[in-house]
């Protein structure tokens, strides 16, 4: 005896900033009855789930490995500097490394953007993520630079933030492990790209059937349909039969008066000579 049939799902996790609200509505749509389950977690713990399977699919931070992760860039985010507002920065509309060159900029071990050399002064210790840092900035301890995403996860009302023109910036891609690449993962990646349903790229939608119907009906269904259609057709007589039988009526009836009637076979008595 088999237990019940467990239904297929999909697990989605997702880095901090990324919001795929958009692409998990167009899944419910499309695929209702293969549940999204959704995980946030940080990049290095994100990157983990994908390889030790806990994860069919990821929306990470690149790069990933690729010698066991495929990945699909999606787009670059917009580098900022997140300061108090009352911060000398904020009398510009951008920011260059250079004039960072006077302050502490934060550093937080969850950093994203992989700096070769971090501008301005260092701070005495790193924060251990960029919630951490946002703090340290409103207290005045320093400034931080982040993608725009998570300095609008962050946000507080006593800091802003403004563009940093010459900063690494953070890529977000779609990533999955080359070796588990399955339908459920193929049928993401197109809504991810914008694919609609009919679309010949990735699997083909399979058309609507009515559930309560089973395969064996529903084929001879189609097949009767095909017939009786086709027995429809031979009884409609042609154009040109029927105009030949409206021309043979009317031969008949058309003409002269007793024309194409029998002669009456009955004839008078002859009349008597007198």
């Amino acid at each position: 005896m088999t237990g019940p049939e467990v239904s297929p799902s999909f697990r989605l996790v997702y880095v901090p900033g990324v919001m795929p609200d958009k692409w998990v509505r167009v899944w419910n749509e499309r695929q209702p009855d293969v549940p999204l389950t959704l995980t946030q977690a940080p990049a290095e713990p994100a990157h983990r789930m994908l390889l030790d399977g806990e994860a069919d699919a990821g929306l990470v931070r690149l790069p990933v490995d690729r010698t066991v992760l495929s990945a699909i860039p999606l787009y670059t985010e917009q580098t900022v500097v997140v300061v108090p507002k009352d911060h000398l920065v904020t009398a510009a509309d951008s920011v260059t490394v250079e004039d960072l060159a006077d302050d502490i900029v934060l550093h937080p071990l969850d950093d994203v953007l992989g700096w070769e050399s971090l501008p301005g002064r260092p701070a005495l210790e790193r924060p251990a993520t960029t919630a951490d840092a946002i703090e340290l900035v409103a207290a005045g301890i320093g400034v931080l630079v982040a993608p725009l995403s998570l300095a609008r996860l962050h946000h507080r009302k006593d800091l802003t933030h403004r563009p940093l023109e010459d900063g690494p910036a953070s890529s977000v891609g779609l990533a999955w492990p080359e070796a588990a690449t399955t339908d459920l993962v193929e049928d993401f990646i197109g809504i991810v790209r914008g694919r609609t349903v009919n679309s010949t790229r990735g699997r083909r939608p399979q058309p609507a059937q009515d559930k309560h119907e089973k395969p064996d009906k529903q084929e001879k269904r189609k097949k009767d349909g095909a017939t009786q259609g086709d027995a429809g057709r031979r009884r409609q007589p042609s154009a040109g039969a029927a105009g030949r039988t409206r021309r043979t009526t009317g031969g008949r009836t058309g003409g002269k008066p007793g024309a194409g009637t029998a002669k009456n076979p009955r004839r008078g008595k002859p009349r008597r000579r007198s």
